[in-house]
């Protein structure tokens, strides 16, 4: 029986997981628990071997509670997580700080440095904490790693890496660009030239990671030079929800002219702006088809969210000096041929042409969807961030980590 990995991705309310095949790299089981902590009866869903379990029976107090149910889902439905040999449990944690440049295991001390660096992922690390805490109670004789969403983007340039903000401001409250999405956009990067049929040395490659959030990394020879996202995951482009790249001065003019606070200017830029603040509706889809039907506020919003791609293209293009690559990935950028098609329209001058059929086909494979005589080779490659998380945890788990820490049951 091949060798498994449970990964997990415990946010502020919810719970998502996977088991992973190491040998296969396929997603035996998969779940979702939703509404922890409301007072609502919480929704529970368990995926295998072809069969959607769902319930919605209690209400759900905290993680602990969650993942219980979860461990006890796969006792009753499967897969038997002795059966098929479960060497590690995978924890995906939004930021690593300049703490951890590199997976780590857990261990009271690590958990402890995540929840500290809350501080810079407020939505994020806390529950990426909790959940960890969590799993090695409940699976105690089981190693269990983080893997940091900003590792991958800790390799930046300087030049790309650092703000304009007065040094000592900066560096007391470590306020840098960290990236997010860098386990996918590191997924990727490593796929892309296989897919492509390019030799991946001094490979010039954008990948264009959009989905309810959103961004975009250039990466030369597989290492990242640029990345759209900052300190948090609000800069770059326009997103589900969020409003991307904004004047900084906007910040000043709604605390002095509309009375708002933090928290308020918080979710209004997280949350109530991007799609869902231009249209209403967060889902790409909906927006497409509203725009289809003639509103005018879903055609701008369109033409906004293709803007801040072509940009960034243009912006990162010249930045390497050059692109041989680009890739469409994640729930938008795999499934949206209309968005595809929008922002290469706005790149044939360059020479990019795509073949409108291949685009318009519906594919879990990756593919090339750009013509022979095109001058940048544009694929679609489905992200796979659970088999990178499960990759990398399994070899901390079975070597010891880059901070000198072993697994000891």
């Amino acid at each position: 029986m091949a060798k498994t990995v449970l990964v997990i991705n415990s946010g502020s309310s919810s719970i998502k997981y996977q088991l992973v095949d190491l040998e296969s790299g396929e997603g035996l089981a998969s779940g979702l628990v939703e509404k922890i902590g409301e007072p609502v009866k919480g929704i529970y869903t368990h995926k295998y071997n072809g069969e959607k379990h769902q319930f919605e029976d209690e209400i759900i107090k905290d993680h602990e509670q969650g993942l219980k149910r979860v461990l006890a889902f796969f006792d009753e439905y499967g897969p038997n997580l002795k059966e098929y040999d479960l060497v590690a449990v995978g924890h995906r944690v939004v930021q690593g700080g300049s703490v951890f440049p590199t997976p780590a295991l857990v261990t009271p001390e690590n958990i402890a440095k995540v929840k500290e660096l809350a501080v810079l992922a407020p939505l994020h690390n806390g529950p990426e904490a909790v959940g960890a805490e969590v799993m090695t109670r409940l699976l105690p004789d089981v190693p269990q790693g983080f893997v940091f969403d900003s590792s991958f983007f800790f390799q930046l340039p300087e030049a790309s890496a650092t703000y304009a903000l007065n040094k000592e401001v900066a560096d007391k409250y470590q306020v840098r660009r960290y990236g997010a999405h860098g386990t996918s956009h590191e997924f990727i990067g490593q796929v892309a030239p296989e897919v492509a049929g390019k030799d991946p040395e001094g490979l010039k490659q954008i990948v264009l990671h959009i989905g309810n959030g959103a961004s975009v990394s250039a990466q030369i020879s597989g290492k990242p030079v640029e990345t759209s996202m900052g300190l948090t995951p609000l800069e770059g482009l326009m997103m589900g929800s969020r409003t991307g790249d904004i004047d900084p001065a906007v910040v000043f003019h709604l605390i002095r002219n509309a009375g708002m606070n933090v928290d308020e200017l918080d979710a209004l830029f997280n949350k109530k702006s991007g799609l869902m603040g231009m249209t209403g509706h967060g889902d790409m889809r909906e927006v497409l088809g509203l725009r289809d039907a003639g509103d005018e506020n879903a055609k701008l919003a369109i033409d906004v969210y293709v803007h801040r791609i072509v940009g960034y293209i243009g912006n990162y293009t010249a930045q390497m000096g050059g692109l041989d690559v680009i890739t469409f990935t994640a729930g938008v950028g795999e499934n949206s041929d209309p968005i595809r098609a929008l922002v290469c329209e706005k790149l044939a001058p360059f020479g990019v042409k795509i073949d409108a059929e291949k685009n318009a086909t519906r594919s879990s494979e990756p593919r090339i969807i750009s013509t022979p005589d095109s001058s940048v080779t544009v694929c679609v490659i489905p992200t796979n961030e659970e088999l990178a998380i499960a990759q990398k945890v399994a070899k901390i788990a079975a070597e010891g980590d880059a901070y000198g820490n072993t697994f000891a049951a």
